[in-house]
């Protein structure tokens, strides 16, 4: 158990290093990251996924609420675009919970895989977003919010990369994209959380110490770690280049991709 805690603690680092480094949810690290020490610990495949997506959304409920308060005391939160999105961040955190319920390990696997090479692609490959001059409405601002709750949670992550963009072409330059898509991360993964942890609940092949699909030692040692260490990616990205860090962070994510899919 010493050497799992110490593991997770040293994952809780990196995550938190990358998320202040390249502006996105530490998910895309922690889930991989969980998976392979759950891999070890000899925790049945059948729920490795599952629960590693679980513990990843439970994290960012912590780092994501450290985030969103660093960016609202900067008033980086546009107020009415986040209250025009939430009620669709919130189903849509409650659906990829549940769709993710019904996927057996090895099609989530797979699915997972894909996204991470979608999202490798985008950071090789994607230009700023361009900025828009007012909000969509209503419908449509739900609509989106149900898309990006939805394959957040479904994937344990914050969502940024979905969010930012749509923020921008709403009329919210970058830094308020990117400090109202922290604001918006926060629900998604506490919804998200709750429901991974209503939809494992009372399975068989879970590892003692998990609450449905929550493993508490690795949400206690990656959230303790985590917060602290994105601060310092915050600095350490002013002395180093971001172009070159982010087609470095792609690659890996290309690799890990294609593992999980082949």
């Amino acid at each position: 158990m010493l050497s799992a805690l110490l593991f997770f603690c040293l994952v809780g680092s990196v995550a938190g290093v990358i998320a202040g480094l390249f502006g996105i949810g530490g998910g895309v690290v922690i889930v991989p990251a969980l998976m392979v020490a759950f891999n070890q610990q000899g925790i049945d495949s059948a729920v490795v996924i599952h629960l590693a997506i679980g513990t990843s959304l439970a994290i960012i409920t912590v780092t994501g609420a450290s985030s969103a308060l660093g960016h609202w005391k900067q008033g980086a939160v546009v107020v009415e675009l986040l209250k025009r999105m939430l009620p669709g961040l919130m189903l849509g955190a409650v659906l990829g919970g549940v769709i993710a319920g019904q996927l057996r390990a090895d099609l989530l696997e797979r699915y997972f895989g894909v996204f991470m090479l979608l999202l490798a692609l985008r950071m090789l490959l994607a230009k700023p977003p361009t900025p828009g001059q007012s909000p969509a409405g209503h419908p449509a601002m739900f609509a989106a919010g149900t898309f990006i709750g939805t394959f957040s949670a479904l994937f344990g992550v914050g969502g940024g990369v979905l969010s930012v963009p749509w923020l921008a072409r709403s009329g919210a330059h970058l830094a308020q994209a990117i400090g109202t898509s922290a604001a918006c991360g926060l629900p998604i993964a506490l919804v998200g959380a709750v429901t991974f942890m209503m939809t494992g609940y009372g399975q068989a092949a879970l590892p003692s110490y998990s609450t449905g699909y929550l493993y508490w030692p690795a949400f206690a040692g990656i959230a303790l770690f985590s917060v602290p260490c994105a601060r310092y990616g915050v600095r350490l990205a002013h002395h180093l280049s971001p172009r070159l860090l982010r087609r470095l962070f792609a690659l890996l994510m290309l690799l890990v991709g294609l593992k999980l899919i082949v």
